[in-house]
């Protein structure tokens, strides 16, 4: 029975998204996993020590706004996801949240990793898994560049093989017209493109087969299934049929 997982376009841990977070939170104690808030900042690990806090203290307003526990692990290295601490920590968490940050760091820390195995079970047996802006993106088997869109992708965590994902699609594409992303993202013809918009999710729920919009702005659909733009409560199936 794996948990519920959501790809989030921006704005974790902001109250525009609390009710959200909630809700992610609330799917994994349905699921018999205690209402614990599992803040993993590890794309942002090369930030300054002031930016980390900062994000620390944000992930714990969030959480104490929504009354449950918050455990932040300070996962900035691949030495600090074999640290058996922190892996043990994973275990029986309702939400287990991928902030945004550097997405090819935050995979280079993870792939391969006890960590990252500790993840997997604890969704696997009804956790709810988030990543949000490079969190979503990882998710993926290959990350694009974004910066340097003619250097080829990364390797992603794999969860979610199929799906490439555009992270504040409305704010940072706008001005890359959809036809031109297609191609310069190096989007595999038997791959699903999406473009998330700030402070808007896509979200499948333990148990469905099919994904949800939430939030205030669009999921646009730009290649592997007919183009589109969802808005919230529409959902959609995001598999291509082989």
């Amino acid at each position: 029975m794996s948990g519920s997982l959501a790809l989030i376009g921006s704005g974790e841990y902001l109250p525009a998204m609390a009710q959200f977070e909630g809700s992610l939170i609330a799917d994994g104690v349905k699921n018999g996993k205690a209402a614990r808030y599992l803040q993993i900042p590890t794309a942002a690990g090369r930030e300054s020590s002031d930016r980390l806090e900062y994000w620390r203290s944000l992930g714990q307003r969030q959480a104490d706004a929504l009354g449950v526990e918050c455990t932040y692990l300070p996962i900035y290295s691949r030495e600090d996801a074999f640290n058996q601490e922190y892996v043990d920590q994973v275990a029986n968490s309702a939400l287990m949240y991928m902030s945004g940050g550097d997405p090819h760091h935050l995979a280079d820390t993870l792939i391969d990793t006890p960590l990252w195995s500790a993840m997997l079970e604890n969704w696997v047996t009804g956790a709810s898994l988030a990543g949000c802006s490079a969190g979503a993106m990882v998710l993926s088997s290959q990350i694009p560049n974004f910066r340097l869109l003619k250097k080829s992708p990364t390797a992603g965590l794999n969860l979610l093989p199929e799906i490439r994902v555009i992270p504040h699609f409305n704010k940072f594409f706008k001005w890359i017209p959809e036809s031109a992303a297609k191609v310069l993202l190096h989007v595999p013809d038997d791959s699903i493109l999406i473009g998330v918009d700030e402070l808007t999710a896509i979200v499948k729920r333990s148990g469905d087969t099919h994904w949800v919009v939430v939030g205030e702005a669009k999921v646009h659909v730009l290649k592997g299934l007919p183009d589109q733009q969802l808005h919230d409560g529409q959902q959609i199936n995001l598999s291509i049929t082989k």
